[in-house]
């Protein structure tokens, strides 16, 4: 009976000790953590709105409406994190940086920030997370990325067989679903974009 108690109370101490451990280093590492989220969400805005001189919380953003909003338009499968403004040097709003993250990539939540002009144009994407398959989807960096830049259209598709316009994405050889999923989400931040922020209906 003592071996036991004894047993008992020592794998305590050592539970204990490993969870204040824990607690310790959790304190210790939250912060640089958070200012390094921070830092890559900046620098995320700055990608797909250079022209920017800063960004400022849009905190109107309803993110159970906006899946409304997502699904009239039909957009399953995607989310609206959030939604910066993206103002000029004078204050002025000239665009916003939607960040979405899609469900449906091969392998798990695809997230990326997008940046879109008041008048409609779509600077391009910047990838926040993706956790793709190594040689195929995880090509969506130098495959899809480029492809978004500097377009003007209501919604994207994915073509296997080459673009010819602005509204087709060339899908990555082997990677369709990570295609489809990168396409879906852009096209979830624009249907949010021309349903709530388009026309500058959500400016300050």
């Amino acid at each position: 009976m003592k071996s036991v108690i004894k047993d008992a109370m020592i794998l305590f101490a050592i539970t204990l000790v490993a969870g204040l451990l824990l607690g310790f280093v959790y304190d210790i590492t939250k912060e640089p953590i958070a200012a390094q989220k921070e830092k890559a969400k900046t620098e995320a805005c700055q990608n797909v709105f250079s022209e920017a001189a800063g960004f400022e919380a849009y905190e109107e953003l309803d993110v159970e409406a906006a899946s409304t909003v997502l699904a009239e338009a039909g957009v399953t499968g995607a989310d609206i994190d959030e939604v910066m403004y993206a103002k000029d040097a004078s204050g002025s709003v000239i665009g916003y940086v939607i960040t979405v993250t899609d469900h449906e990539g091969y392998g798990g939540d695809i997230q990326f920030s997008m940046g879109v002009t008041n008048e409609g144009v779509l600077n391009g994407i910047s990838l926040l997370s993706i956790s793709e398959t190594a040689g195929l989807g995880m090509k969506a960096g130098d495959v899809l990325v480029p492809q978004f830049a500097d377009k003007q259209v209501e919604r994207f598709y994915t073509t296997k067989t080459g673009s010819t316009n602005d509204s087709e994405i060339d899908a990555i050889s082997g990677a369709t679903i990570t295609t489809d999923a990168v396409v879906n989400g852009v096209n979830g931040g624009l249907a949010y974009y021309q349903n709530v922020l388009k026309g500058g209906s959500a400016n300050e």
